[in-house]
């Protein structure tokens, strides 16, 4: 009986010194999880009313448990990497068949799809109309590789202050003559193109706290009939009247401007001066803001903590490409490793339960950055070590018992 006792010793010292070797073999392996071997007594038990003197029968392994604890995450500057600080895994598809993984080194294929090194592709959820994600389902994550539309724009704002003590020009008004008007800025705007037009106001003092303020786009002008402009005797603007005949101080109509060098529909765009002074002796420009852009040609690919991916272009523009999905489970020990540091869901782990980075049970994500594997070499080197000796002293087991019984064999009568 001891030589199966010691037998199922050597097995488990052997088997202890597999999963050791493996967390070795792993130790620089990206998102890998180490593991260790659980034994457990083997024992016949015994039938009711007889002696329990009966000793044990071995050892076998229970469980090869792994070990889900954090890794160091190490940066990388690559935009793809990613690493998860906390709970949660990556979901990756080959042909719909979905894995999981903690390793987040990720790059575009030749379609535009962002995939592992296995050609697993990344699953997040995808935008809605409404500004949000559709965490309801999961989508390949694809990279756009188009222009970002232009926009034309409609609506501007200024924020200035006329000098009070101005005086009206004696001249008419110019805009070749710098003495028929007493103020000017411009602007940049866009057409329906996005073709970049440059309107520049002028601005001429009409009497106290009264002005003209005319338009003209790339040197053309585009409102004959000055908007005339009234500031009260605190400074602020009290009274409009553009060329439309409106009083709105916040959507003043100068005209429409019609691009003949672009094929652009007509602009018409509308300015809110509400927040513009007559102070003091002094002008000055504190903002100017419009809601048009250019063709933006695609600058990087972005993605956050909680795992929103974004296009970025250089017209300033961002678009939302989705949301990168991770999943967590009941049972992590009931995970089933499938190789390329991937799992699937069995029947012990419990199905996959989806979320966003920052939600509950889920960390959050670190761009550029990877997490490395969280095999401490030196706890490895110890197993090793105690595993290794499990099985010398087995062994001697083993020969101490075959000396005993060559001594039983060996006796004469």
């Amino acid at each position: 009986m001891a030589f199966g006792i010691a037998l199922s010793g050597i097995d488990a010292a052997q088997n202890d010194l597999n999963v050791t070797a493996n967390n070795i073999a792993n130790s620089a392996t990206t998102g890998f999880k180490s593991s260790a071997s659980q034994f457990a007594e083997l024992f016949a038990v015994s039938p009711q009313g007889t002696s329990s003197t009966q000793t044990g029968n071995g050892v076998k392994i229970q469980q090869v448990a792994q070990k889900f604890t954090q890794g160091n995450i190490t940066s990388t500057g690559n935009n793809l990497d990613l690493a998860i600080s906390g709970g949660g895994f990556f979901v990756v598809s080959s042909a719909g068949a979905l894995q999981y993984t903690r390793a987040g080194s990720f790059q575009t294929d030749g379609s535009g799809y962002v995939v592992n090194a296995a050609g697993q592709r990344l699953q997040v959820f995808t935008p809605t109309p409404t500004g949000g994600f559709n965490t309801t389902s999961l989508a390949d994550l694809q990279l756009v590789t188009g222009d970002s539309a232009p926009k034309a724009s409609t609506t501007a704002q200024l924020v200035y202050n006329l000098p009070s003590d101005e005086t009206p020009p004696a001249t008419a008004f110019s805009p070749a003559d710098s003495t028929s008007f007493n103020q000017s800025t411009s602007l940049t705007v866009y057409d329906s193109l996005g073709a970049a037009h440059t309107a520049s106001m002028y601005f001429v003092n009409t009497g106290l706290n009264t002005w003209d303020a005319y338009e003209y786009v790339d040197a053309q002008q585009v409102n004959a009939t000055p908007v005339a402009l009234t500031y009260n005797s605190s400074g602020l603007l009290s009274g409009v009247v553009d060329t439309a005949g409106g009083t709105d101080t916040t959507a003043i109509d100068f005209g429409t401007y019609t691009p003949t060098t672009t094929g652009a529909s007509p602009m018409n765009v509308g300015f809110d001066l509400s927040k513009t002074t007559q102070y003091g002796d002094t002008f000055g420009v504190t903002s100017i803001t419009q809601d048009g852009f250019t063709t933006g040609k695609l600058a990087g690919i972005s993605v956050d903590s909680s795992g929103i991916v974004q296009a970025n272009y250089t017209n300033g523009r961002a678009n939302s490409l989705g949301q990168v999905a991770l999943a967590n489970f009941a049972d992590q020990q009931g995970l089933q490793q499938v190789g390329n540091t991937n799992w699937v869901q069995t029947f012990a782990s419990g199905a996959a339960l989806y979320g966003p980075a920052g939600a509950s049970g889920f960390g959050l994500l670190q761009s550029g950055s990877l997490e490395d594997s969280n095999v401490d070499i030196t706890a490895q080197l110890v197993n090793m070590i105690t595993a290794q000796r499990a099985f010398q002293a087995n062994a001697q087991m083993i020969s101490t018992e075959n000396q005993i019984t060559q001594t039983i064999i060996n006796i004469r009568p």
